[in-house]
Order: C-alpha cells, then sequence, then structure tokens
C-alpha cells in the first residue's frame, strides 16, 4: 500500500519537476524584476535629466555648483532651449526631453550676469569610446566662453584628462571663426601650430583621444555656421562711395 502511494506521489528527483521548479523561480524573479524596474523608472529618468542639466551648467565658468540646487539653477539660467533654422537664426523652442530626430541642431540661450550665451552639446569618439560635451559661446557667436567634455571609457591619467579643468580651460576665449569663416579649434601637441586656427595644447599621451576631441568639435560645429554667421559684423561702407562723395565736395568748392 505505501509502495502504490510513494508511485502516486510527485517524483522531485525528475526532470520534469526540476524544468517545471526552475520556470517558476524565473517568472518569479523577472516579475519582482519588472515591478522594481517600474517603481525606480522615474526616479532614474530624473537622475538622468539632473546629470545632463549638471553638464550643461558646467560649461559655463561663472557657474558654481557646489552645494547648488542644480535642477534650480538651470532654470534661473537657460531661457531657451531650441533648435536652429536652416538659417542659422533661432527657431521653435523644445521640452527638455525632446527627442532629436536626425538633421536637428539643438542650441541652449542662457543669461549669466545679463550677458546672452549659446551653448552647443558635442558627440564624438576618444580612444576606447564615446567623448561628449557642450561648449558655451559669447553672444558674439564666436568667442568661446566655456567647455565642458565627458567620456566612457578613455585610460585614466591620459586621455580621460579631458574631462579635467586644466585641459578645458584652456578654450575659453578662443574662436570658432577666423576672418568670417568657420575654422573650429585646433588640439595640438607642444610646439606644434595650426596654420588659419585658434588652438589648444593636446593632452600628454592621450594624443588619440585628444583628435578625438579636435574632430568632435570641428564636425559638431560645422553644421551650426549659419548660425556664427548671424554673428559676424556688416561690412563697412565700399571706398567707391566715400571718393564719390570726396569728389563731390571738391567740386562744389570749385564752383564756389
Amino acid at each position: 500500500m505505501a509502495e502504490n502511494e510513494q508511485k502516486k506521489g510527485f517524483n522531485k528527483n525528475s526532470n520534469v519537476y526540476i524544468i517545471i521548479y526552475t520556470i517558476v523561480i524565473v517568472a518569479i524573479v523577472a516579475l519582482l524584476l519588472s515591478i522594481t524596474s517600474g517603481v525606480l523608472k522615474e526616479r532614474q529618468d530624473k537622475n538622468i535629466e539632473l546629470d545632463k542639466k549638471k553638464q550643461i551648467l558646467s560649461s559655463m565658468p561663472a557657474i558654481n555648483l557646489v552645494g547648488a540646487d542644480a535642477s534650480a539653477l538651470y532654470d534661473q539660467t537657460i531661457q531657451q532651449y531650441c533648435l536652429l533654422n536652416e538659417d542659422g537664426t533661432l527657431g521653435e523652442t523644445i521640452d527638455f526631453n525632446y527627442e532629436l530626430k536626425e538633421g536637428d541642431l539643438p542650441i541652449y540661450v542662457a543669461n549669466i550676469e545679463g550677458e546672452t550665451k549659446y551653448i552647443i552639446p558635442l558627440n564624438g569618439a576618444g580612444l576606447w569610446g564615446a567623448i561628449w560635451g557642450y561648449i558655451a559661446l559669447n553672444e558674439d557667436k564666436n568667442t568661446v566662453y566655456g567647455v565642458y567634455f565627458s567620456h566612457a571609457g578613455e585610460t585614466p591619467g591620459l586621455g580621460a584628462k579631458i574631462a579635467d579643468k586644466k585641459f578645458q580651460t584652456q578654450f575659453e576665449g578662443k574662436h570658432v571663426m577666423n576672418e568670417g569663416i568657420f575654422a573650429s579649434i585646433a588640439v595640438m601637441k607642444k610646439g606644434q601650430t595650426a596654420e588659419g586656427q585658434d588652438q589648444v595644447d593636446a593632452i600628454s599621451g592621450g594624443t588619440i583621444t585628444s583628435k578625438g576631441v579636435e574632430t568632435m568639435l570641428k564636425d559638431c560645429l560645422s553644421q551650426y555656421s549659419n548660425f556664427f554667421n548671424q554673428g559676424v559684423a556688416p561690412a563697412e561702407e565700399p571706398v567707391e562711395e566715400a571718393v564719390v562723395e570726396e569728389e563731390e565736395t571738391i567740386n562744389e568748392e570749385e564752383t564756389l
């Protein structure tokens, strides 16, 4: 009788039992992970948004983020986030989390102590992975106010130094235009010079990452050339007009 009851019971050592048990456990764990992810997603999204705002603000030297409410500071500083029109003028305002499409040229407009600053996002590639950042320009749309660079996995002590203030402060006061034409900014080894461009010193031992920054600046900023041209001062009056006026004055004096 006992032997028959044992046969009717579920054999916990069988392959079928092990497979069913594993499936149930995996399903329970997946459900718990899904619930946890859903609960934390809003907080994760806010943290990502806050980190992005900090990076944008970090491109402006006058901003001190130590102990500050970065979100409130962003709202106070950034006056507009928009896309550029084809002619380089500021276009429609977009939401901070707007999903950019191919061809979109986003730009942030900031106010620092009554002065307008324009902040352009940058994306490129270093030696081991992605590099990115922001460059802030003065109201002339030419002079660099400040920059912020970061990376995914550049070599510590070498290429990773693009995130150091010592490297970044070199860009302040440099120009992206040369005689009214977009030129970008060169990143050169000490002793080398770049013709027709402002330049900064590359990181010693981090040449490839340094050149990655140079390429990133050129590739990203070249798309904004129409915007930079908006800041070019109008040409002076032609010399011919001045000559004509002078001749007319001489003729009047001879008549008198």
